[in-house]
């Protein structure tokens, strides 16, 4: 917004002034606790921006600013009333208020001392009343604060000093959230490269071992499926640790991947054939739905098709909206020798790790094994159970 205010941005303009507050006696410490919580040269945020209107709604003043004093600048993360995001120091009237204790207000900043020759103050309209909370970090830091500004001399009452204290309480709060949420974010990223790294020694390590197993038929199928479900898990955290730190991951481009990967495993005339929606879902939707997919190809993979040189395997992904909101549905099918009359559909490692998933995407597996071959359809929603 344009400022009320005409607010001077060079320093150049302040040289020979002797109004610069003295270096806090903590301010090593104070600034790295500041570049710390990265809120400097961020954008405006809806958050803090209704602080401020909030501030000077209910103290009644043209100017309110959550600041942060930095090592030659004042910087604003929301302002109302000046149109600047940053001024030198040498005219900060906050500068000088985190020498203070918890709360600083100057009735009439012409009379001073430290404000008397501010130019700031002293030109026409100038701001001639100040009054601030400190932001202080959990161990006593000031960072800067949250104050209101005014043309005209005046004072608080003791509601808007309370409410002044309360509301840089909440810009504290909202700086801690901030924070707790990038390194989240930082360990999230970190734990899925390991994991990455982790399934790739895995994999090579079950590859050695599939190479010295010779002629063992059925230890070598076992450990096929587990390279293929290793490889599955794989892909999937690669697409999520390329994802943008959301937490949300196009589902389409973590499964397709794994069913590439699956195709170039399968039997010889074996197609796999996708048919792949793109709804965003959470990166644990999309962990369960790339291992239920790589689990059921593998199965049917092994017990579809025998004696056969020829058959399909469909992976296929829908978004259905409605009035009940948006539901995503996921079939897997072959068109293979289906199960025999007597066998049970759950049993098997296989089909118990498959009803795992389906209960971690907080639903069920229905089942079609009326032929040909074998489906299974889950209906689940973005967020999982």
């Amino acid at each position: 917004m344009p400022g009320m205010h005409a607010i001077s941005t060079q320093r150049s303009d302040f040289q020979g002034l002797d109004m610069k507050a003295q270096v806090h006696p903590l301010q090593e410490a104070r600034l790295a606790a500041l570049h710390d919580y990265g809120i400097l040269d961020s954008d405006f945020e809806d958050d803090f921006d209704a602080i401020v209107d909030l501030a000077a709604a209910i103290c009644e003043t043209e100017i309110s600013v959550v600041n942060f004093i930095d090592a030659e600048r004042q910087w604003f993360k929301a302002e109302v009333g000046l149109g600047v995001r940053e001024t030198p120091l040498e005219t900060s009237i906050c500068s000088h208020a985190i020498l203070e204790s918890e709360f600083v207000e100057i009735e009439d900043t012409l009379q001073d001392s430290r404000m008397k020759d501010n130019p700031l103050c002293t030109s026409d309209p100038g701001l001639r009343f100040y009054a601030g909370a400190l932001l202080k970090t959990p161990n006593g830091l000031p960072l800067g604060t949250l104050c209101v500004l005014d043309p005209n001399p005046r004072s608080l009452t003791d509601l808007q000093r309370k409410t002044l204290r309360v509301l840089a309480r909440q810009v504290m709060a909202l700086l801690e959230t901030r924070r707790a949420f990038a390194m989240g974010e930082v360990f999230r990223r970190e734990a899925d490269h390991r994991i990455k790294n982790s399934l790739q020694s895995l994999m090579s390590f079950v590859r050695v071992q599939s190479r010295r197993i010779g002629t063992d038929t059925s230890a070598e199928t076992v450990l096929s499926g587990v390279n293929a479900r290793i490889q599955a898990m794989m892909k999937v955290h690669e697409q999520i640790y390329a994802e943008d730190g959301s937490g949300w991951v196009d589902l389409r481009d973590t499964v397709a991947p794994i069913c590439d990967g699956l195709s170039q495993m399968a039997p010889g005339g074996i197609r796999l054939v996708t048919v792949l929606a793109a709804p965003r879902v959470q990166a644990k939707v999309a962990v369960a739905v790339g291992t239920f997919v790589s689990e059921f190809v593998t199965n049917s993979f092994k017990h579809a098709f025998p004696g056969r040189d020829s058959g399909e395997i469909r992976v296929e992904i829908a978004e259905d909206i409605s009035e009940e909101g948006a539901r995503i549905l996921l079939r897997c099918s072959d068109d293979g020798v289906g199960l025999p009359p007597d066998a049970s559909p759950s049993t098997g490692l296989g089909s118990n790790l498959m009803d795992l998933l389906a209960s971690e995407l907080g639903t069920e597996i229905v089942r079609d094994t009326t032929g040909p071959g074998v489906a299974v359809t889950l209906t689940f929603n973005s967020r999982g159970s």
